[in-house]
């Protein structure tokens, strides 16, 4: 089912809202994960603003006050993201003086990321933002409603988990945003050099 275009902002939550609501209240169960974290985050991207913290340092800041001192590939895999945007990441939060970047003595190879005072200090303020979200999120869902959406959740979680690594497709993975790029370049080629290709010039 092909979904409706939406502005290039992404439209508010109200237009995500409309979208089930009205134009496909029976789209994907994927969309609708996708949506309602895209809500989520819409607000706490507006509380955040007015302590002037970006979502992309929360998402790394949240992760390094539970576990500091991680390498940077770690920092990215527990975030979920690609590791060249982790290191854009981590350079601008160096230079706001939330992280410093250090190299150990017996590990020169590797590079760790420790918070800086001010970086921890952000704690105090920005978490309460993410439990004041998370409250207004489930407003007049009733308990039960909340267990059975968790459950649900962690179910998906599980199955999706268990046939990624039962997968037997090498192609099947997530690539580095290098060999993806390659991929795409490669299969770009291989199209424009086919027959059919060339007899449509």
């Amino acid at each position: 089912m092909n979904r409706p275009k939406r502005s290039a902002n992404g439209g508010s939550t109200q237009s995500i809202l409309r979208h089930w609501r009205a134009a496909v209240p029976n789209d994907r169960l994927a969309h609708l994960v996708k949506d309602a974290t895209r809500a989520l985050v819409r607000a706490l991207q507006m509380r955040l603003t007015e302590h002037a913290v970006s979502f992309g340092h929360w998402t790394f800041l949240r992760v390094l006050w539970e576990t500091d001192g991680l390498t940077q590939r770690e920092l990215s895999e527990e975030a979920g993201v690609m590791e060249p945007t982790t290191f854009s990441a981590l350079k601008a939060m160096e230079k706001l003086g939330y992280v410093i970047r250090r190299q150990m003595p017996d590990n020169r190879k590797n590079v760790y990321i420790f918070l800086t005072t001010k970086g921890q200090s952000l704690k105090k303020n920005l978490v309460p933002l993410a439990e004041e979200v998370n409250r207004v999120a489930v407003r007049g869902v009733r308990p039960a409603g909340l267990a059975a959406t968790r459950s649900a959740l962690l179910a998906i979680i599980e199955n999706l988990a268990r046939d990624e690594a039962e997968s037997k497709n090498e192609r099947r993975r997530v690539p580095s945003t290098r060999e993806l790029a390659l991929r795409v370049t490669e299969a770009h080629r291989g199209k424009r050099s086919s027959p059919r290709h060339r007899a449509q010039r």
